[in-house]
């Protein structure tokens, strides 16, 4: 099995191309590769450089690979079209001209389903016209991606209309194979109040790529039961450093490893910028983590 760890600027709260808090990009880089990681994901389009030459220069100073890059858009909402369209080329274009082969599609936070993250029973769900509209902009997205040689993954994220697992797995019947598979978040998924490992068990073979981030349950039950929004629950650390949480990594390791699964895991440990976060010993410490199980 040959697996590669990278690291995500999501782990030093970058969510957006710009924001309150936010370290540079360069700082970024620098402490991703000083906690001991090969390779980045390319974060919200606009964080880093789009001239493929200066943001060359700065991932070979660090002995950086770029592994991929997320299009985290409103999906869900057909006015917000054009934006999605303009971030998936700017990001696809990023991709190609730095060799990276993962695009990861996520449908964005919507205020329809942010009260309901982590309560599937009582999340509004779409009618369906409008889920096939929607299905149908992720599928052309999807094909997007491929036509361009990438490697397309869906993500569910809480608070989006791609959460729960039911609905993960409803897009997955409708959208073809060849043009989506599944880039698959450890902890997202323990969000949402499934078991991660069983749906690995399930879906191995169209998991793509992995996200790895772990869940503190003492906060997950606290945030739920209060209805707490996705970004105050990154700033009570829901998202805890590898190894601390519920989600069974051990487990995790064994599935990949007995399905011969090659490529890269990126961490992701999503935060508060604005707060006094130990991103470098974070970030050091799920690679140490991860060292230590046989990743």
């Amino acid at each position: 099995m040959t697996i590669r760890i990278g690291n995500a600027p999501c782990s030093w709260g970058i969510e957006f191309a710009s924001g309150e808090g936010y370290p540079t990009w360069t700082e970024v880089l620098r402490q991703c590769a000083a906690a001991g990681y090969k390779g980045i994901e390319l974060g919200p389009i606009g964080f880093m450089p789009e001239d493929p030459a200066i943001l060359a220069d700065r991932l070979a100073e660090h002995d950086l690979s770029l592994i991929g890059g997320v299009v985290f858009r409103p999906f869900h909402d057909a006015t917000k079209w054009d934006e999605v369209v303009d971030a998936s080329e700017r990001t696809i274009a990023a991709l190609k001209a730095h060799g990276a082969k993962h695009l990861v599609l996520i449908d964005s936070i919507s205020p329809r389903r942010a009260p309901t993250a982590g309560r599937a029973a009582e999340a509004e769900q779409m009618d369906t016209a409008e889920w096939a509209a929607f299905r149908d902009r992720i599928a052309h997205v999807a094909r997007m991606g491929t036509d361009a040689g990438l490697t397309v993954g869906m993500h569910a994220h809480a608070a989006g209309f791609i959460d729960f697992e039911p609905e993960l797995e409803r897009l997955l019947d409708e959208v073809p194979e060849e043009i989506l598979k599944i880039c698959f978040d450890t902890g997202h998924h323990s969000y949402a109040g499934y078991d991660p490992v069983a749906f690995m068990k399930r879906h191995i073979g169209r998991i793509s790529y992995m996200h790895f981030k772990d869940i503190d349950p003492a906060v997950k039950a606290r945030v739920v039961e209060n209805r707490t929004g996705f970004y105050d629950a990154c700033g009570q650390g829901i998202f805890c450093n590898l190894g601390k949480g519920d989600v069974d990594f051990p487990a995790v390791r064994q599935i990949l490893l007995d399905a011969g699964f090659e490529g890269w895991c990126t961490v992701e440990q999503d935060c508060d910028p604005t707060m006094d976060n130990d991103t470098l010993g974070d970030a050091r410490a799920n690679r140490e983590y991860l060292q230590s199980i046989g990743f």
